[in-house]
């Protein structure tokens, strides 16, 4: 089959494809702008297409039987664009990446080794066992609130019980209790959920009913102390509501790895919000990189090598979406 890697997104899951593969394939590495020559009849004719967007102005997959996205969310792959017949396929294997990130993000607000070491670097003992002041507060002491429960969902769960931690749950349908979680909310309770916990993590993908799904009275429903983390989709959470919660003091603050603008090619460097989330302390940003390890990228390799050889098999394809 002829199988196309299109632009640099795509390009990171390249090496050590072919490895994966079983049987005898035409690989071909394009451009997104596919302004190269012969890149267009390329993918135009590819019968599997390795790609994170297809949107109105771009090329049309004529042949492909497959179109692959190497991630999860797919909200900027048009499928009516897609060839009757076509499947469109996503991967996960980020989960325990992006839970390792949020555990992280939040160890360091009650263990503060980095500013404990600048100080020491400094002379000066301010976190000294026995020192007026310099008592800390434990991460297994707090509620985490995961809102959305699928794979990062569970992933963050398993080791926030772990540490001790208190779960409760937000997601569509009904989650009942188990030895991960203490209390469980459908999304028509979002704000009694949104005051459950000390840290809420949104890891919902963007759809038409997850747009803006947190808006500004959600943000108000939290305690006051409490932490939001998005590693989800930056617009499942309002951003003008968010950035008023959070220059207004009313919430604790923010760890935010997902966006509201991203860079392109014509602006490589550029702020992530037409707000000024950068000017804001109470804010940890990042740059959508909770998911982005090794063991993510080699999981999402075995994942589409997986369903071209089940496709060549004619066997059924597995992550498919719809």
């Amino acid at each position: 089959m002829k199988i196309v890697f299109h632009g640099a997104n795509a390009a990171n899951f390249r090496t050590g494809f072919e490895a994966m593969l079983q049987g005898d394939h035409v690989i071909a590495d394009l451009s997104d702008a596919l302004g190269r020559s012969g890149e267009r009849e390329q993918y135009e004719a590819a019968d599997i297409i390795i790609g994170i967007k297809l949107g109105a102005t771009d090329a049309v997959p004529l042949n492909a039987k497959l179109y692959h996205a190497p991630a999860a969310g797919t909200d900027a792959i048009d499928r009516s664009r897609l060839p009757a017949g076509a499947r469109l396929c996503n991967c996960f294997g980020h989960e325990d990446a992006i839970a390792e990130y949020v555990m992280t993000a939040l160890l360091l607000r009650h263990v503060p080794i980095p500013r404990a070491d600048e100080r020491l670097r400094q002379g000066e003992w301010d976190y000294w066992a026995g020192r007026p002041g310099a008592l800390r507060t434990e991460l297994g002491a707090q509620t985490i609130g995961l809102l959305g429960y699928g794979h990062i969902g569970k992933a963050v769960a398993a080791r926030a019980k772990a540490f001790g931690m208190r779960v409760s749950v937000a997601n569509r349908s009904s989650i009942p209790r188990d030895a991960l979680i203490d209390e469980s909310f459908t999304l028509n309770r979002l704000k009694e959920f949104m005051s459950s916990a000390d840290a809420i993590v949104v890891s919902l993908p963007l759809t038409e009913n997850t747009r803006g799904v947190i808006a500004a009275a959600e943000l108000a429903a939290m305690r006051p102390d409490a932490m939001i983390i998005n590693v989800g989709r930056g617009l499942v959470i309002d951003e003008q509501a968010l950035y008023d919660a959070l220059a207004g003091r009313r919430i604790g603050g923010a760890i935010i790895d997902t966006w509201y603008d991203y860079p392109s090619p014509e602006t490589p460097s550029r702020q992530p919000s037409k707000l000024p989330f950068n000017t804001l302390s109470n804010v940890v940003m990042t740059p959508h990189m909770s998911g982005w390890t090794e063991g993510t990228v080699r999981r999402r390799q075995q994942t589409i090598a997986g369903n071209i050889n089940r496709l060549a098999r004619g066997e059924p394809l597995i992550n498919v979406i719809g």
